[in-house]
């Protein structure tokens, strides 16, 4: 239920673009170096969304920088929503402190109160819902069996009845085993 809300909170990248510009173009961090650098990274890996020349226009130091971060973003609406996506692809690579101060960042963090929509964190494996502690003690059991196995054989001569009694509190198969294995040594 939770996902189906978040999913409705989430805005297309055209919107947020929309409803940021006002914020992007006051923005005093949006030096004219770091909207240059945005401007490269669209020219350069996207030519698509902004041209050799769309570029020039836009890095012209004649206009004042927020007049061109106004104009660059009147141009990537125009482009659509993939090239609005990659400009904020670009701000978070270039300038995080910005966009994570973004209008739509502060509302999509905002809306997600952990009071309101409980976090369901996914296990990647569960194996059981016992805990560390079972599997410690079933762990010990283990080892503590393989330890009376191995000093059984070689060194003491009880282990093998150590090692039969144990099997009194194990189902009836586990049981037969160990008590067959106590008398096959008692033999020898």
């Amino acid at each position: 239920m939770s996902n189906v809300r978040l999913v409705a909170c989430m805005d297309s990248f055209l919107e947020q673009l929309i409803e940021d510009s006002a914020f992007l173009k006051a923005e005093r961090r949006l030096d004219t170096e770091l909207v240059d650098k945005l401007i490269l990274q669209l020219n350069r890996i996207y030519p698509q969304i902004l041209s050799d020349k769309e570029a020039t226009k836009f890095r012209n130091l004649d206009v004042p920088t927020s007049v061109r971060v106004g104009e660059l973003l009147a141009h990537l609406r125009g482009k659509g929503e993939e090239a609005c996506k990659e400009f904020y692809r670009a701000l978070h690579l270039h300038v995080e402190e910005v966009y994570y101060s973004l209008p739509t960042r502060l509302r999509l963090r905002d809306s997600l109160d952990p009071l309101a929509y409980p976090r369901v964190c996914k296990q990647r494996y569960v194996m059981n819902e016992r805990g560390p502690l079972f599997f410690l003690g079933c762990f010990s059991v283990a080892v503590g069996m393989a330890l009376l196995y191995y000093y059984s054989e070689a060194k003491l001569t009880g282990g093998s009845r150590a090692l039969g009694m144990a099997g009194l509190g194990l189902k009836k198969k586990a049981q037969e085993v160990l008590i067959w294995y106590t008398e096959e040594s008692l033999m020898k």
